[in-house]
């Protein structure tokens, strides 16, 4: 699909009579920039480059149909079939683990997510990821939108994303969306111990047809389950993580008092702050040296 994109902008180019130098000044970028584009090398464009290109070529809203499928190469099979189910379902119900579930994040806090991802080493990327997260919730406010039913573990909400206003705007977020008629909010709190789906995410989709698949994530896995009898086994799953977690009402008065007790105060230092001191603590300890990556110090047996 890049290589398609690439070639169609090429096309477009040469029939508007533009060289690659007089393209990246009509779209602020560089040369090589568009040689890139054109090659299919290099990171993919984003949204807001295939939209300038789209309005300097007059393509006529082609290169921006054709992102969608750009972006999505970035992607394994598994993560691109799961996008292509969730575009199409009639109801998503969610379990997340660790972080707020991708339709409900604010730009901030989705920004302090993929900042995190070791994959995603460029700004460009981010923002590209950004950009087409929040394009997918624009199917929230849509006639067709799903029925959403979301479980958070209360890891989620007690987790600081990128500083104390980021977590109180997300969570503003959260309460915001638990108001819609078609969107049902839970919480998961830690007194409910251990269960089934601690290792990850999980999602289950109903599609217009009857159908539903189940999905489940981890930081850096994912698996699209099709088959019935295991989709029916991680339904009953998710069906046992809503008894256990509190009722709506409940959930949402667990919200703002989370606001207030963990996110009133003091900032939380930001990762580059984390990291210095980190690095600042290591170089000043006079103790044993760190074993491997476990980040122990090996503590003296005692002689005999």
């Amino acid at each position: 699909m890049a290589a398609l994109f690439g070639s169609r902008v090429r096309k477009l180019r040469i029939a508007a009579g533009l060289t690659q130098t007089e393209l990246a000044q009509m779209v602020h970028v560089v040369n090589s920039r568009i040689t890139q584009i054109e090659r299919a090398s290099g990171a993919k464009p984003s949204l807001e480059l295939a939209r300038a290109l789209d309005v300097a070529l007059v393509a006529d809203n082609l290169l921006i149909d054709l992102w969608p499928y750009v972006y999505r190469e970035a992607f394994p099979d598994w993560s691109r079939a799961f996008m292509a189910h969730s575009e199409r379902a009639v109801s998503i119900r969610q379990y997340a683990a660790h972080v707020v579930p991708g339709l409900l994040q604010t730009e901030r806090y989705a920004r302090g997510v993929l900042s995190l991802d070791a994959l995603l080493d460029d700004e460009e990327q981010i923002d590209e990821r950004v950009t087409a997260r929040m394009g997918r919730q624009e199917r929230l406010s849509s006639p067709d939108r799903p029925e959403l039913c979301v479980v958070l573990d209360e890891a989620v909400l007690r987790r600081p994303i990128d500083g104390h206003a980021v977590m109180r705007e997300q969570l503003e977020r959260l309460l915001h969306e638990a108001a819609e008629r078609r969107t049902t909010l839970q919480v998961l709190p830690f007194d409910q111990g251990g269960h089934e789906a601690m290792g990850g995410s999980l999602t289950i989709l109903k599609l217009p047809d009857g159908s539903e698949t189940a999905y489940t994530e981890g930081s850096d896995y994912g698996r699209l389950i099709e088959e019935p009898d295991n989709v029916s086994r991680y339904k009953v799953i998710y069906d046992r993580l809503r008894a256990a977690a509190l009722p709506p009402l409940m959930s949402l008065d667990m919200i703002p008092s989370t606001m207030e007790g963990n996110y009133r105060g003091a900032s939380i230092p930001s990762r580059s702050a984390r990291r210095r001191v980190a690095q600042e603590q290591l170089q000043q300890s006079s103790g044993g040296r760190l074993r491997g990556g476990s980040g122990r110090i090996p503590r003296r047996r005692p002689r005999p």
